[in-house]
Formats: C-alpha cells, structure tokens, sequence
C-alpha cells in the first residue's frame, strides 16, 4: 500500500495523518540537512531550506501525491523537525484562542468564545511528551512524576499548562492560552463588546486617575479591556505593570513591565507577585498594573492605590462586581498579618473607586455588564452603586445574544473627581445622584456624545 492509501484526508489543513510517515520522512529529514549550515539561517530561511529537502525526498522516493496532499505532508514534517508539530497550524489559527489536549487523541479548541474538537492528534503518549519536553525545555524547565505540573510559556509568548501522570489519569494534559492581539476602545466598541458611552466614562476614569478593578471569570477579556484602559494613561507618567505571564501591550514609551518567576526544579528562586509589587514601590512608579491580584499581594496593592498611586488598574477573578469587593477582601487577608476585616473594609473604601465587570454570554460573546463606584468610606459595610447594566434577554433562534443597556447617574463624590482632573462625562449619566454618597461638591456637567473622547490616546479635544 503507497503512501497515498494510507495518509487520511486534511481535514481543516489541521490533520497530523500517518504518525509513521512523519517520523520516517523527519529521521530523513535529519539524516539529509546541514545542520551547520542550517544554525546560519533566520527562521523563514531555515524553514524554507527544510521545506525544499523534504520535497526532494518526496519526489525521490515518495509515491505521487496531489499538489495539496504533498504540501501538506512536508508541512507536517517541517512542523514536527522545528516547531510543536500538530499543534503549530492550530497556533497559526488567529481565530483560535485556546488549545486544549487532553492526552493523545483529544484536542479541543476555543473560536468565537466556543469549544470545539479538532481533528488533529498525536500518535501516543511519548508522541505528546515530546512534544511538551520541548516546551518546557525551552524556559529550562522539566515535567516528569517527580515535578507533574510545570506553568511556562512559548516564545511567541502563548502561556503554556502542563500536568501529567500520576496527576493526571487522562494521560498528558497540555493547555495553551493565546493572549489576544490588543484591542483599541473604539474596536471594542465597533466589536459589541461595551457600548460608546460606557467606553467614554471609562476613559475619563483612567485619564482622571481614579483607581480601576476589572473583573469577571476565566476566558471573560479582562486582559484585553485593560489593555483597551491602559492607552488612555497619559505618555508623560511612569507606569509599572506587574503579572504571572507578561499579556500587557502597553503603547505608552515609559513602562517597566515585571514578571514573576516560579520555583526551579530545586525549589528556589521564586519571586511572587507580591515581592514585584513591594519592589515597584520603590521604583518611583506613576501608576502601577497588576495583570491579575490573587492572594497576599491585594493587600499591598490597595496600599498602593490610597498612598500616592492614584490611577493604578488591577484585574480580578469574580462572577459580578460585588463578588468582586468580597474577594478583594478575602484576597487581602491572605498574609502573614492579622489584620482585623474592619481596616480591610477601610483600605478598600478608599483605595478602590470603581468596578469593572465583564461577562461571558451564552452565544459566546464577551461585554462589559456591569460599571459600579464603590459609595461607602472608611470603616463602613461596602455599598456600591452601580452605573451601568447590561440587561440579557433570552436567546432568540439566532443564538445572537442582545440585550438593553440600563445607565444611572454618577455618585457626586466620582462626579466631582472627575470634574477637577477636567474631565467630561457622557449624557447618558445624567444628572450626579447627590444622595448616594455625602460629598461637598461642584454642580457643573456638560454631556459628552459620540466617540470624540477617544481619538489617539484617549485625550479630549482641546485638551
């Protein structure tokens, strides 16, 4: 039986076919490159160099195949030689935003916010162990029964998850999270994902230096929304952004970005995201970003916020803005102090000012569904007032999620801020609701339509 009988179709250009035909032409492959030669060449020129042995030895010794069949099987084979093998066009996929392999044969993406099976797959366990080997080798790293879980990333930037046996009894698990391409206000916008004057508030927030929290669960577009916040930071302020996987795409020209570092296989040399956030302190920052807050380290960001950093913008896990305030709390708890829920209270009355929630739809969408300023102050229970809501309605036979954006008056106390650093707010907030917070204040609001606030870096005409 030729090699045509026994390769399968490529069904979405994304099929690994006969495992055996790959590996013999790759260990030819091996056998017939310069490896001297190839060490000289940049990326496309080495692909290339091997895209052109491969050929040859197909036209040699390999049986004929059709244009599509043969491009596909030297694609597979150079996949395999430089890059993840079956994995590399599901990585070349923009619209792929997850890649979940749940041992050998089962390989699941994300699109469009929706899981889906994929024909691809690996030949076998080691199959799929090599591949992850030369993952995690590449951040010097090592993954076997002894050290099952390893957390690295690509050097494309993709953020890599392992586990495997004993762990793992579905066999090899490898889970790779694309970081999405940074999204301005106005595509989101233009996208659906929030509307003109909820992204208008937004950028007088950020540009007014108030204190963000963006929050909403896994896979939501909380990392995308704040790179949307970040390009309305003014280009003369020093910003620090601090996170587990560097994400943040930041357009601004003075940025330090910080990444924390995980243990070696010895146990040592682990820096958290709370060493970064107490050494940002003393690095003279304007505005501090913290990718995402997740234990002992909210403290020492709420500190932050309330001691000179006002501006600073976090993200956080949560299902609605006021889960969000409760796990703010817990989150802070989680050191090495007893500090009393009373003086947590009080530091998140008056660090934090407003939340941002976003959710993940039953269609798959992602939109901002929730703005709300927190109104209460010191030690006081948290009160918050919402400013914006996004009210579902029932699926259609579409399966196009709509629904009706509901807006409230700003509290004076965030009006007034707002208003001192200069900044307009959208019509569709109305009038300030006085009675929400008990603030001395100014009177004044001019509306402000459309998307003029947004131009460039979000500054507002004239100013």
């Amino acid at each position: 039986m030729g090699l045509r009988d026994r390769l399968p179709s490529d069904e979405a250009g994304v099929d690994a076919g006969n495992g055996a035909d790959v590996g013999y032409y790759k260990s030819r492959l091996l056998q017939d490159v310069d490896l001297t030669e190839l060490a000289t060449l940049n990326p496309t020129q080495r692909r290339a160099r091997l895209e052109r042995v491969v050929g040859h030895t197909l036209s040699a010794e390999g049986p004929v195949l059709s244009t599509r069949e043969r491009s596909s099987l030297i694609r597979r084979v150079v996949d395999e030689a430089l890059g993840l093998g079956v994995l590399e066009p599901l990585l070349a996929d923009e619209d792929v935003t997850e890649i979940m392999v749940n041992g050998p044969a089962n390989v699941f993406v994300e699109r469009a916010g929706r899981l889906e099976r994929v024909a691809a797959r690996f030949n076998d366990d080691e199959h799929l162990l090599q591949t992850i080997d030369r993952i995690v080798s590449g951040v010097n790293r090592r993954v076997d029964e002894s050290s099952p879980m390893v957390d690295a990333r690509l050097p494309t930037g993709e953020r890599v998850n392992v586990i495997v046996s004993p762990l793992s009894l579905s066999g090899p698990v490898l889970t790779i999270r694309r970081f999405p391409r940074p999204y301005s206000m106005e595509e989101l916008i233009q996208r659906g994902s929030l509307d003109a004057p909820t992204g208008l508030l937004l950028a007088a927030l950020v540009r007014g230096r108030l204190n963000v929290i963006v929050s909403g669960g896994t896979g939501s577009g909380k990392t995308t929304l704040l790179n949307a916040l970040s390009a309305f930071i003014p280009d003369d302020e020093r910003i620090i952004t601090i996170e587990d996987a560097a994400e943040l795409t930041l357009r601004q020209d003075h940025v330090i970005s910080l990444e924390s570092r995980p243990a070696n296989a010895e146990g040592r040399g682990s820096v958290t995201i709370r060493d970064l956030m107490r050494n940002s302190l003393r690095m003279r920052p304007d505005r501090i970003i913290v990718g995402e807050v997740r234990g002992g380290e909210t403290l020492d960001m709420l500190q932050a916020m309330s001691t000179g950093h006002d501006g600073s913008l976090a993200t956080v896990h949560a299902n609605s803005a006021a889960d969000a305030v409760m796990r703010l709390e817990t989150l802070a708890s989680m050191t090495e102090l007893d500090i009393p829920f009373e003086a947590l209270r009080d530091q998140i009355n008056s660090a934090v000012h407003v939340l941002v929630h976003l959710n993940r739809y039953a269609d798959g969408s992602r939109r901002v569904g929730e703005v709300a300023a927190v109104v209460s102050r010191h030690r006081d229970a948290i009160r918050l007032a919402t400013l914006m809501r996004y009210e579902p309605e029932p699926l259609a036979a579409d399966r196009v999620q709509r629904g009706e954006t509901c807006y409230s008056p700003l509290p004076v106390g965030l009006l007034d801020r707002l208003l001192l650093a200069g900044e307009a707010v959208p019509a569709a907030f109305g009038q300030p609701r006085r009675d929400a917070v008990a603030v001395d204040g100014l009177d004044g609001l001019d509306g402000l339509d459309g998307l003029d606030g947004l131009d460039g870096l979000g500054r507002r005409e004239g100013g």
